[in-house]
């Protein structure tokens, strides 16, 4: 379903069971979102998760299909926040997920520090370089790139709000990974759970998937790959079910 609202659109999440407020002119949701929801283990009933760099609310919208846990979604661009707002309400699951626009440097007095069970985050990939980071649309710029926030800054804040034993999972690019461990580390955060996505059987992986768990013992679990494209474009079956499930 794709309705036109001056510029905004309400599509389908994969799997048809979540509709989604997204705009034209800014970045919208992509499969990286709905694969780390799917990651993610998630507390059935009861607990609290907090979402950063929640963008217009995939995350969280697609995390709500597994738990009925709490969900706060943190994001900086009003535009962002405001059309996650509304795909809550659309979705009748206002009262689960609050969506709180800040940015996650300054989230003194908006949440309880190591009060989570579980964060996620789907965070700019890019660092900022004198060729790169500065696009012409600011929105996307802030969503790519690591303006308003480093993988430091991302894992640091996380550190703070989950409590012990709790986790963080999040996605990012694979030739980050040994950056993403050493900062995991230092903020107290031991890696539990990996797992690469490759989009052909091929290529080598363009996503990469991790979960770690404050003050956890340490032991690293590689999971199988996702790889998403077949030959001919389509998804492969297995890819396909998981991801459409």
């Amino acid at each position: 379903m794709t309705s036109q609202i001056k510029e905004e659109r309400l599509d389908y999440m994969p799997g048809g069971k979540r509709t989604i407020f997204q705009r034209n002119d800014v970045f919208s949701y992509s499969m990286d979102a709905v694969l780390l929801a799917k990651f993610v283990r998630l507390p059935s009933e009861k607990g609290k998760i907090i979402d950063l760099c929640a963008g217009n609310g995939a995350v969280s919208l697609m995390m709500t299909l597994r738990t009925k846990a709490k969900i706060e979604a943190v994001e900086i661009q009003p535009l962002l926040s405001n059309l996650a707002v509304k795909t809550m309400v659309e979705n009748q699951i206002d009262d689960q997920v609050r969506v709180i626009e800040a940015n996650l440097l300054e989230l003194d007095g908006k949440v309880q520090w190591e009060s989570y069970d579980v964060v996620t985050c789907n965070p700019p990939y890019f660092p900022v370089t004198a060729e790169k980071g500065k696009n012409i649309n600011t929105h996307v710029s802030l969503a790519r790139h690591e303006i308003a926030c480093t993988l430091e800054d991302v894992i640091r804040v996380a550190s703070r709000l989950v409590k012990q034993k709790g986790k963080l999972a999040m996605v990012h690019r694979p030739e980050r990974v040994v950056e993403i461990f050493a900062a995991m580390k230092a903020f107290r955060l031991e890696p539990k759970r990996i797992q690469y996505v490759h989009p052909k059987k091929d290529k080598e992986a363009n996503m990469v998937l991790i979960e770690a768990v404050r003050e956890g013992n340490p032991g690293l679990k590689t999971l199988p790959p996702w790889v998403v494209y077949d030959d001919d474009q389509s998804y492969i079956k297995e890819f396909k079910k998981h991801y459409e499930s």
